[in-house]
């Protein structure tokens, strides 16, 4: 759990250290040349970085330790802010791309120099690739400790932090091509029309991301169950001990990115006594924590074979 929260809060200091110095030069870049597009990726990077002070805190948060008041720990704080962050890209990017963008199309002017901006897009496109890396190096390492590949393992994460920094430079790099291309549109044609269906692709681009956050935290917040292969990796766990002879029922939930809650009905074999049953429920509970690390809490209820309900 350590090892994972520092590594999904350096990849969002590098993703929110990149993306407010990508949105200042995108902002002066947008005014100079008149391109709804450039302010559009100016809105689009301000809201990334409002985004990664939001992912800051949800990561903070998400690893403060248990106490009396609550005793499953605070991870889904994390949930919770990560939501706030993809609300932000939704207001904040979203919102002003496609408005900003509409009223190009409607009312805009032939654009001024572009070489600026064309520089700034080379650079940022430098830059979120950078930041891009770090956020998919970490994604890599964390999929091949579970034996997933990367793309399936970003789509079932309960690490919102991560999974919001890989989207959202994914983002940033598809809109930093799009942008370009409007300047590139408008800038051949002389109209202005490029431009701002650029900034609306942006924003609907970005409307997309916001969107698929959302819904994915709030998954987790309700009480989203884990992935199911370490679903089936922990019924393997309890079917493998001796004195088990079913698994009438299995329950799990993400309690915190990567925090994992088990509760199971075991059915243990007649010969089991009480104090059979005891040790094997001890030592199940170690070889699942041993098994899978994100466990951090387990409650198994016993029942003899001839019992089961």
């Amino acid at each position: 759990m350590g090892g994972k929260s520092g590594d999904s809060l350096a990849t969002v200091l590098v993703a929110g250290a990149a993306n407010l110095a990508i949105a200042l030069a995108k902002l002066v870049a947008g005014l100079m040349s008149g391109s709804a597009a450039m302010l559009s990726e100016s809105a689009h990077s301000a809201a990334d970085t409002v985004t990664e002070i939001l992912l800051l805190v949800a990561v903070r948060r998400a690893g403060r330790p248990a106490d009396r008041r609550h005793p499953f720990g605070h991870g889904k704080a994390g949930f919770v802010w990560a939501m706030m962050a993809a609300v932000a890209t939704l207001v904040g990017g979203a919102g002003f791309s496609v408005t900003h963008g509409l009223h190009e199309i409607g009312h805009g002017e032939e654009l001024a120099n572009l070489t600026p901006a064309y520089v700034v897009l080379a650079v940022s496109f430098v830059m979120e690739s950078l930041s891009f890396a770090k956020g998919y190096s970490q994604l890599r390492r964390q999929a091949a400790m579970v034996g997933l590949g990367p793309v399936r393992l970003v789509r079932l994460t309960s690490d919102t932090a991560l999974k919001a920094v890989v989207f959202e430079d994914t983002a940033a790099l598809i809109g930093l091509l799009i942008a370009g291309a409007g300047l590139a549109g408008s800038q051949l044609t002389g109209s202005p029309v490029w431009d701002g269906a650029a900034s609306v692709a942006i924003g609907v681009l970005l409307l997309v991301v916001a969107l698929t956050l959302i819904q994915s935290n709030l998954s987790l917040l309700v009480g989203q169950a884990a992935p199911p292969h370490i679903q089936t990796g922990i019924r393997a766990v309890l079917i493998a001990q001796r004195e088990v002879e079913d698994v009438v029922e299995l329950l799990t939930m993400m309690i915190g990115p990567g925090a994992v809650l088990v509760a199971a009905k075991v059915a243990f074999r007649d010969e089991v006594g009480a104090a059979g049953v005891e040790a094997a429920c001890d030592e199940l509970d170690r070889r699942l924590r041993e098994a899978f690390p994100g466990i951090v809490q387990v409650f198994l209820h016993p029942a003899h074979g001839d019992g089961i309900r």
